[in-house]
């Protein structure tokens, strides 16, 4: 290989370094993770946001077990055995955290396309709402008389259209991540990271919604925003690990995203509204300060 050849390797390792470096800095800074666990406290101790849980609580259970059981019945013993060959004696346990990963993408697969339907949007407006942010909300359904504390009780009729419930491409690449898992000690670890970045976004999908954006200015959001996405989308998938209460955090999940869309919102500088300064980047007022909603990502918490 020639010296030149070399030196552009070298520099585009250099880069990606640089850039994951940076991103990685972002997702810690950013506090983004502390929204699933927040999302979970919020859940437990607002009462009016459970009925969409409530009211499939039993059939959720029952996909939940009619999914693990099979699963590490016919699936665990033979990928403990290629994860032993790969791992040695953490092969077992890495197989678990595969298993329950690998139930968990089936069990909200199926959620979503059957069971939900719905429920997760009604759980992030009454979020919205019980948080002051029915000028959002409203852009996107009808909402009832009465007190913003009321919960989903005041939320009405949808305006806008579902959002999609099953994407081929996320299947497509799940199945493609798997492998990472045969990689000794660090392999479950960087498949979960990859998996939290491509779900991170999809929690905020009823906000991008919200907000009309079309789908250039989601992915210039998303894109700005990209190291709070990975993070918070990795808490997710950690969280879902939890046999039997994935779908649970499904929902405290969903709470916790919608907690971060109301910082995002209470620093944007025209909330509620589609402003082109929101979109192409930070901008500055007066005095010089940045004014963009990513303020709403890196404020302490």
């Amino acid at each position: 290989m020639s010296s030149t050849k070399v030196d552009t390797v070298r520099d585009t390792v250099r880069t990606h370094a640089v850039r994951s470096a940076a991103v990685g800095k972002d997702a810690v800074m950013s506090k983004s993770y502390l929204y699933p666990p927040m999302g979970i406290m919020y859940f437990v101790s607002h009462a009016s946001i459970w009925p969409p849980l409530i009211h499939r609580i039993i059939p959720m259970t029952l996909l939940s077990i009619g999914v693990i059981i099979p699963m590490f019945i016919f699936t665990y013993f033979p990928q403990a055995a290629i994860l032993t060959l790969m791992n040695g004696p953490l092969g077992p346990i890495n197989a678990i955290a595969l298993v329950l990963s690998e139930s968990t993408f089936v069990i909200v697969l199926l959620a979503k396309a059957f069971i939900l339907q719905g429920a997760l949007v009604d759980v992030f407006d009454a979020t919205l709402v019980h948080e002051g942010q029915t000028s959002l909300v409203a852009k996107g359904r009808e909402l009832k008389s009465g007190s913003n504390k009321e919960g989903v009780k005041k939320l009405g009729t949808m305006l806008t259209k579902p959002l999609q419930k099953f994407s081929p491409e996320q299947l497509l690449e799940y199945v493609i991540m798997l492998p990472l898992n045969l990689i000794p000690v660090v392999g479950t670890a960087v498949f979960l990271i990859l998996q939290g970045r491509k779900s991170g976004p999809s929690y905020h999908a009823r906000y991008f919604q919200l907000k009309e954006f079309s789908h250039e200015q989601r992915e210039h959001f998303v894109k700005e925003h990209h190291g709070a996405y990975i993070a918070f989308g990795t808490m997710t998938m950690v969280l879902n690990l939890v046999p039997l209460a994935s779908l649970v955090f499904l929902f405290t999940s969903t709470v916790g995203a919608a907690l971060w869309a109301v910082e995002i919102e209470k620093d944007a500088s025209h909330p509620g509204q589609v402003v082109g300064s929101e979109l192409t980047g930070p901008s500055q007022d007066q005095d010089g300060h940045d004014s963009s909603p990513s303020g709403g990502v890196k404020k302490e918490l």
